[in-house]
């Protein structure tokens, strides 16, 4: 009995043994059949069953039952190998160069190489650590940014260097511009003044011409409207009485019969007044030594400039030039005089700036004397018509030259701005006063619409018109014609006008 019992303890004490190991068992599937597979769950319901069957009586049963109870845990503990199964996921990394698509990359890269078709695994592997793909964006952006600059103004200098083509065509505007150049010097003075005195013609004769514009008869209202015509042109009063009286005698004489007939009259009468003033500037003289010319004139109406451009006058004409620059008041006065000596390669008698300007003049007679000068042309300080102790150093002048040569100065040529309207009157006679005015040069004639003062100085003064400047260059100062005058203010033809 008692062998018996302990048999007996013993059998039901290894089945609670074989109990305890497969309730481990089975609660290690069971976390690992929750945590992978629940396939597993039915496998710890197929346990309590055996439980059930472990009372059986036999001892061999249940050594038996044991054995293949082992196995079939030993099934649940074979899923273990299953873990490679999940192992896989790191497969998933083969899916993850997927989604960088190097693949496009090498798209672009491997133009040289796509030969090596099957390292296709190699391309898709160095290009993810090389990260090529900052590689090919840097160089883009910086070389061939520079490059393109580079490449442009390249074949650009040879699109500017096939501009010395352009030249070809300068010589054919040169032969315009000799051909425009001749059509000028055959046009002549007339189409110098006649585009000079612009101005003065849109101010005179335009107002003219409406004002006879669909008139049938000369009656005293045309008159009026005539006379009032000229006065706005700065014909001057006296010039303009004489004018309108000369008409109405002509017109009681039954010689102008209509508008159109005043209209010619009025031009004729114009070239009348200004034919006695209109006399060039004579060289001939008794005695030796040069030709002296005194410039004056108040300030800023250009007689350095005229001196210079009767100097190039004079040389053409075949003469030798000498330039006095006696006007030693005005900063810069000897420098300019100086340069227009340069420039027409004539020597310049200077002093110092603030020199006596008698005693400068007075060595310029004698050198020209010396040195058999046919013409000297003085400068001097412009100076206002209203003072007096100006005027007086002019006088001064006067008789310093007369010492070396009694005749000189041969012409005291006085410079008038057109601009400055009736006030170029006063400046006259004023002038007159102190020296013998025996020449005027009336310039800025282009830029004024007062250009009819001439007829108010021929009128009042009577002193000879040599030169007028019409505009800028050299050949705009040129002598003085009546009739082409009055014909290009009334925009007539050459040689129309005939009293």
């Amino acid at each position: 009995m008692f062998g018996f019992l302990k048999r007996k303890k013993k059998q039901d004490s290894q089945p609670q043994d074989e109990r305890k190991r497969d309730e481990v068992g089975l609660g290690d599937a069971k976390d690992e059949s929750a945590e992978r597979e629940p396939a597993l769950s039915p496998v710890v319901t197929e346990a309590p069953v055996e439980e059930q069957a472990e009372p059986a009586p036999r001892p061999s049963e249940p050594d038996g039952e044991p054995g293949p109870e082992k196995p079939e845990i030993e099934p649940e503990v074979e899923p273990e190998p299953e873990q490679p199964e999940i192992e896989p996921a790191p497969e998933p990394p083969e899916v993850e160069p997927e989604p960088e698509k190097p693949e496009v990359e090498p798209d672009k890269t491997p133009e040289v190489e796509p030969e090596p078709a099957q390292p296709e695994v190699e391309p898709e592997i160095e290009p993810a650590p090389q990260t090529p793909e900052i590689e090919p964006e840097r160089p883009p952006e910086v070389a061939p940014e520079p490059s393109a600059p580079e490449v442009e103004p390249a074949p650009s200098a040879p699109e500017i260097e096939p501009g010395p083509s352009a030249p070809r065509p300068s010589p054919q505007d040169k032969p315009v511009a000799a051909r425009e150049e001749k059509k000028e010097e055959k046009k002549g003075f007339f189409a110098r003044i006649k585009s000079g005195l612009g101005k003065t013609r849109a101010n005179l004769t335009d107002g003219l011409a409406d004002l006879f514009l669909g008139k049938k008869q000369i009656d005293d209202e045309l008159l009026e409207d005539l006379e009032t015509q000229l006065l706005m042109a700065d014909v001057g009063i006296e010039a303009t009485t004489a004018i309108i009286e000369r008409l109405q005698a002509r017109v009681s004489r039954k010689e102008l019969n209509d508008p159109a007939a005043l209209y010619k009259g009025l031009q004729e009468e114009l070239g009348r007044m200004l034919e006695p003033v209109a006399k060039p500037l004579d060289f001939d003289k008794q005695g030796d030594g040069p030709f002296v010319i005194l410039v004056v004139g108040v300030n800023g109406v250009g007689k350095t400039t005229t001196i210079g451009k009767l100097t190039q006058r004079f040389q053409r004409e075949g003469k030798s030039v000498m330039l006095a620059a006696g006007d030693t008041f005005r900063a810069a006065a000897v420098e300019q005089l100086k340069v227009w000596g340069e420039r027409n390669d004539v020597p310049v008698i200077a002093q110092h700036t603030g020199a006596d300007s008698a005693s400068v003049i007075y060595d310029a007679v004698s050198a020209a004397k010396a040195r058999g000068v046919d013409v000297l042309i003085a400068d001097t300080a412009g100076r206002l018509h209203n003072k007096s102790h100006l005027m007086e150093e002019l006088k001064k002048v006067h008789r310093v030259m007369q010492k070396i040569d009694a005749s000189a100065p041969h012409e005291v040529m006085l410079v008038l701005d057109a601009g400055t309207g009736q006030n170029a009157i006063s400046q006259a006679s004023t002038f007159n006063e102190a020296v013998p005015i025996s020449g005027i040069t009336l310039t800025k004639l282009d830029g004024t619409a007062k250009g009819g003062v001439i007829f108010a100085l021929a009128k009042q003064l009577e002193t000879p018109i040599r030169f007028i400047g019409v505009g800028e260059s050299l050949d705009d100062l040129r002598p003085f014609s009546a009739n082409d005058f009055v014909n290009a203010l009334f925009d007539q033809p050459e040689g129309a006008t005939r009293g």
